[in-house]
Formats: structure tokens, C-alpha cells, sequence
């Protein structure tokens, strides 16, 4: 990894994705254990930018759509 240097919130990724707050939680829910090593709980706003990384390729969310 190592494109993504900023932090997100759920909201920003979830709008670069084109779905809502809720489907980005249903995502984030599917992959709570890869996640929670990265040290990302799903209660987080804001999403430190490896997690930001893994759910962008996990899901095939544009990156360059991210602000």
C-alpha cells in the first residue's frame, strides 16, 4: 500500500463510492477483522489512510474520486 497519505472520513469515501453511509458500514462490517489489525474500529469518523487504501481496492472505489 502506500498511495493514499491522507485521513478520509466515512462520509467523504462513501460519496467517492457512489453508496451510502450505511452500505460503507455493511462493507466495513464484512471486513472488520482485516480491518481491526490495521487498528480501525467501526465506530471511527475518520479513517487512517492504509484502511482508507485496503477498502478502495476491496471494493473498487476510484481513488482519484477521493477529494
Amino acid at each position: 500500500m502506500g498511495m493514499i497519505t491522507k485521513f478520509y472520513s466515512k462520509k467523504q469515501l462513501s460519496v467517492a463510492a457512489g453508496v451510502s453511509r450505511m452500505t460503507l458500514y455493511r462493507w466495513m462490517l464484512e471486513d472488520q477483522q482485516e480491518l481491526s489489525q490495521m487498528g480501525v474500529r467501526l465506530s471511527q469518523r475518520i479513517l487512517p489512510p492504509d484502511a482508507v487504501e485496503y477498502v478502495c481496492k476491496k471494493h473498487r472505489i476510484d481513488m482519484t474520486r477521493l477529494p
